[in-house]
Order: C-alpha cells, then structure tokens, then sequence
C-alpha cells in the first residue's frame, strides 16, 4: 500500500488519499491497474522538481474511500475535487485505465490544461472482442460472488500471463495486496467503456492530448496480447481526437522507466 497523508473529499462525502509535492503548475496522476498510486510514487519525486504534483489513490484503492455504489461518475468528481485542490485547473498525466479516466474527465468538461495518458487499454479490433466479452462476464460472476482471488487471476490469464507464472505469484508477498485492489478491475471495464474506445465522447475533448506507448509488446505477462495492442488504441485514440501528439518509448515495458517518462512529460507540460 502507498502512504498517503493528505485528504480530499469528493462530492459524495468519498474521503480521497493523496500526497502533493514540489512547486509550480499543477500536475495530477492518475493511476491505473491494481494500482492505488504506489506505481506513481516515483514519477511524482522526479516532476517535482518542476512541478506542483499531486498523486492519489483512486476510490477504492489504498487510503482512500469505497462509497458504493460505484460510477464511473463518481471517479471523474473525485478527479474533479483534486483539480479543486489543484487550484481549479491542472495538467493531468493517466497510466493504464487511468488514461481513460483522464480522457473521460476531459471530455465531461473538468478543468484539465493538458493531458498526457500511457499504454491505455482499448480493445481495437474484431479479433479481441470475444475474448474480452467473455472475460467481462467472467468477472462479472466472480465479482458479484465476492472471489477476488478468481478476479486477479481472470485478468492474469487475458493478458496472457502463463499458469505457471500464476501459481508462483500466489507465494510472493504482494499476492495478497492485489487480491485486495482485485475488485478495481470491474469499475476499471467500466472506465474503458467494456475497453471500447468511446469515439464519440472523445471527440469533444479540446485540449492538447499527448498519447504514448510502449511500442511493439515484448513483456511475456502480456504474451497474450497481440503485440500491437496499445498501438491500435493509440492510433484510435489520436484519431478521435482533435489535437493530438503521438510518442513511442520503444524497449519499454507496460511499467515504464520512471526517468524515461519524466523527461517526456516536463517536455510536453512545458511547451
């Protein structure tokens, strides 16, 4: 778990864990898969050395508040009373699901100057849909019977992370703690829309949208993925997206350098 020290409550009552850091424009992370900003923690060190960050751990997840019953409504204000805190605008930075949120928050009209999202997860392309059909009413089923432990390893197995694979991470001491994040990978389909790009929503967006990826998939836990994955929902993404700049980080992995993003991201929130 990321330790969080500060609070912000959302328009709910929902009580939301974040840390701030360094000085200047305002930058907001948001996190993504089983992540509760843990992920994020290094990359907010490094900005802030040029900017005010703001990390937090997303409802749900970590320090923060689990007010039911969940929206994807509910996430967007709690981006929103960050963006609050903030100053009342900031540039935002998403990873995974994350950069959906973000994408999602903009084209709902928060108060975001630029947006900069990471390898998000979009299902482009007939070929993965009935997979990932399946894999929503999979989880579905385990998440109403409350078998977090069935969730993790449904996602596990889409992405193609071998069964032996599996069976070792259940003897590794952080087993325990993505069991307990488990149940974000239901509200996380439903921030990627059942992972179809929502066209028609981004296509109000407005601001300047900075979509990177890590080019061509090498990492064997997503051996299942076709290796182009975050390329299609990048170009897809670019596409229903007035303004949009397009970066490859080729040779990285679905957890990006830390250093490597950090140089991308004071480059594009400074211009």
């Amino acid at each position: 778990m990321n330790e969080m020290t500060l609070r912000v409550t959302s328009a709910d009552g929902t009580r939301i864990a974040y840390d701030r850091k360094g000085a200047g424009p305002a930058v907001i992370l948001v996190g993504g898969t089983l992540d509760d900003g843990a992920e994020n923690a290094p990359l907010a060190r490094l900005l802030a050395n040029h900017f005010t960050v703001y990390n937090y751990a997303r409802r749900g997840r970590g320090a923060s508040g689990n007010t039911p019953p969940y929206a994807l409504a509910r996430e967007l204000e709690d981006l929103d009373a960050l963006i609050a805190t903030a100053g009342g605008s900031a540039h935002v930075y998403g990873a995974s699901s994350g950069g959906a949120l973000a994408l999602e928050a903009a084209a709902a009209g928060s108060a975001i100057d630029k947006i900069a999202v990471w390898d998000t997860p979009y299902a482009i392309g007939e070929d993965l849909r009935p997979r990932f059909n399946q894999y929503l009413a999979d989880t579905h089923e385990a998440y109403k019977a409350g078998r977090d432990e069935e969730l993790l390893e449904l996602f596990m197995r889409l992405t193609g992370g071998p069964d032996a694979d599996i069976t070792a991470d259940k003897q590794h001491p952080l087993w325990a703690s993505s069991v307990a994040l488990a149940h974000t990978l239901v509200k996380d389909a439903m921030v990627l829309n059942d992972y179809k790009i929502p066209t028609n929503r981004l296509a109000r967006i407005t601001q300047s949208v900075l979509v990177i990826t890590e080019g061509q998939i090498t990492d064997p836990q997503l051996a299942g993925m076709p290796t182009d994955f975050f390329d299609r929902a990048a170009k897809a993404i670019a596409a229903a997206i007035p303004q949009t700049e397009r970066h490859a980080l080729d040779g990285q992995g679905h957890v990006v350098g830390h250093e490597v993003m950090a140089r991308v991201l004071k480059t594009f929130f400074n211009q």
